[in-house]
């Protein structure tokens, strides 16, 4: 679910931020909501991996980590949608997690070029 009125999704954005990214990058909502859920699927499970990797920040149950582009050429090549689809959901990730370094206290605001990728945190998963 988002976090305001908008396409639905179980991923962890909000559906201002899914509009934005569809409306710059030319995807339908529902197309990006879509691709979202079932990448988020994929993602939970894979925090200590991604910890391990780089520097994360947790904000409002979402960890939210940096990563470079080699890590979104893996994932995404892992998913069959097209390529603008598939630049939607890293722009989505990557616009996410950029907003929640910004607001963290413990993370390095000026997140640059890098890209991003924010999952849910499961109660299971902060112990």
């Amino acid at each position: 679910m988002t976090d305001n009125d908008g396409p639905e999704t179980e991923a962890p954005f909000s559906a201002d931020v899914i509009e934005r990214i569809a409306e710059r990058t030319g995807v339908s909502t529902d197309d990006l909501g879509a691709a979202l859920t079932e990448l988020n699927a994929s993602l939970i499970g894979r925090h200590s991996e991604l910890e391990r990797e780089g520097e994360y920040v947790t904000v409002d149950e979402r960890r939210a980590y940096r990563v470079d582009a080699s890590w979104w050429d893996d994932t995404l090549a892992a998913f069959d949608v097209e390529e603008g689809l598939a630049d939607a959901v890293r722009a989505t990730h990557t616009e996410r997690a950029r907003l929640a370094f910004e607001h963290s206290v413990e993370g390095d605001e000026r997140f640059g070029d890098d890209e991003g990728v924010v999952i849910r945190v499961d109660t299971a998963e902060q112990f």
